[in-house]
């Protein structure tokens, strides 16, 4: 090879790292803003359980606020934070470039297009009614459909260009998780299926799978990259990762009907839905075996690297909120839980217990190797142990209240009673909203210092060392 083509060839790998470093930068800044901004919404919420008469003014009603929240968490924050870790996962699994730097520009522009025009749709009162996480009006989601297939396109493009002979494990699962969001986005739009019990079996198989099919495989996506980076060694199974990868598949779509046990829609349906989630043990079980077996022997490491912590926290996440999940789809549980706080505790332990510090984690641990910026150990100390104690507190409260709630309607005590009983929970779950938001802002710092801070922290021996190994 001449040494114009050498110079040519690393001129063009140099071009390549930077366009990839400023693209996983501005998915990760958009990103958190957006995780400032609705989380911010659910402090006001939260303390508007504790006084109802806080915030009062239709913009701050109840019915405007929770969707704010819950689709700025999910479609602003998590959906466009998992895309930049994606973007950089195939590029560096492949050991190629990213297909069109250009696409992945007009797919973060489009994201935050619908995460915008959909906020300020919500708080005018204009939405599409009691539809669990899809309460954008439907141009909206049109925006947002766009946005998937634009990054489908890319994604996918990026992993046929590899010069590796095989598709590493994370591109399937993140692959998989744009392609089969793509065909939710779609039947959650058409119109036929918007009415009487359709709407209600649409309803569960969307809101279900936009955490079981989008968050969860993009996150346990960043699991399989960060991790083995991070400790230095391979995943422990390949065929035990391709083997949950599938049975994920096969198990979840269907599961979203255990929301609405003892309703209108069939019996059969609903009976399949409890057998199905009892099966998600299986994909579940497999996958954290698979990453709790790959960090064996290098649990140590955790007192010296914040990233493997965050990781782990969320393997554990994962865990524990799926087979939580599990049991809470027996009908003789949902008769005490159903339509109580305790589901909301139950959503709070997989998408911030899991889905959150799966993120984080994976910033943490691949940013710094895109920008050459590090945030420093003390901020990362704060964000880890403010969020994790928040969460607990958060989910531990709502969890007790909620079923002291559920009881209280199983022995017909006056409604008013079950409120009276659930008020020191909800003062306790503002206590952990509080320390999860300001865990939230001292994360912006970090990523301040990870992407446009003036010059690199240095860092621990430990942890520098990690952030080489995630390269």
């Amino acid at each position: 090879m001449s040494q114009m083509t050498t110079e040519r060839l690393a001129s063009t790998v140099k071009q390549g790292n930077e366009s990839l470093r400023r693209i996983f930068a501005a998915y990760t800044i958009s990103a958190t803003a957006w995780l400032l901004f609705a989380t911010f919404i659910g402090i006001v919420l939260a303390y508007k359980f504790g006084d109802p008469e806080f915030g009062p003014g239709e913009w701050l009603t109840f019915g405007r606020l929770r969707p704010i929240h819950t689709n700025g968490t999910f479609y602003g924050w998590a959906s466009i934070a998992l895309v930049g870790l994606a973007y950089y996962v195939a590029v560096r699994s492949s050991r190629t470039s990213l297909y069109s730097p250009r696409l992945a520009w007009l797919g973060l522009w489009l994201f935050n297009i619908a995460a915008f025009v959909g906020t300020i749709a919500l708080f005018l009162g204009y939405n599409d009614g009691n539809l669990e996480y899809r309460e954008w009006p439907w141009p909206v989601r049109v925006i947002f459909l766009a946005a998937l297939l634009v990054t489908a396109w890319n994604l996918l493009a990026t992993v046929a260009q590899r010069s590796t002979d095989d598709i590493y494990l994370s591109n399937w699962y993140t692959m998989g998780g744009v392609l089969w969001t793509c065909i939710i986005a779609v039947v959650a739009i058409l119109p036929w299926y918007q009415y009487g019990l359709g709407q209600v079996a649409v309803s569960g198989f969307y809101m279900h799978n936009a955490v079981g099919m989008w968050f969860t495989p993009l996150a346990l996506g960043t699991f399989y990259y960060a991790l083995p980076k991070l400790l230095s060694r391979p995943i422990y199974s390949y065929a035990l990762g391709i083997f949950a990868f599938w049975t994920n598949l096969v198990f979840y779509p269907i599961i979203g009907a255990h929301h609405f046990l003892f309703s209108p829609l069939p019996w059969w349906l609903q009976t399949t839905a409890i057998v199905f989630s009892v099966a998600m043990l299986v994909p579940v079980l497999g996958g954290s075996a698979n990453f709790l077996l790959t960090m064996r022997g290098s649990y140590g490491e955790l007192r010296h690297s914040y990233p493997l912590m965050f990781i782990f926290v969320g393997v554990l996440g994962y865990l524990l909120g799926s087979t939580q999940g599990t049991f809470e789809a027996f009908r003789s549980l949902q008769a005490v839980w159903h339509l109580t706080n305790y589901t909301v505790g139950h959503s709070h332990l997989t998408m911030y217990g899991f889905v959150n510090f799966a993120i984080w984690g994976g910033i943490y641990a691949l940013l710094p190797a895109a920008t050459g910026r590090h945030s420093s150990q003390l901020g990362q100390a704060l964000h880890f142990w403010m969020a994790l104690v928040g969460v607990i507190i958060y989910v531990l409260s709502l969890s007790i209240g909620g079923t002291i709630q559920g009881l209280d309607w199983e022995n017909k005590l006056p409604f008013i009673q079950s409120v009276i009983d659930m008020q020191p929970f909800y003062v306790w779950r503002g206590v952990g909203g509080v320390l999860m938001f300001l865990s939230h802002l001292v994360f912006a710092w970090n990523v301040w210092c990870m992407t446009l801070g003036s010059s690199a922290r240095s860092t621990p021996r430990v942890s520098a060392s990690a952030h080489e190994r995630a390269a």
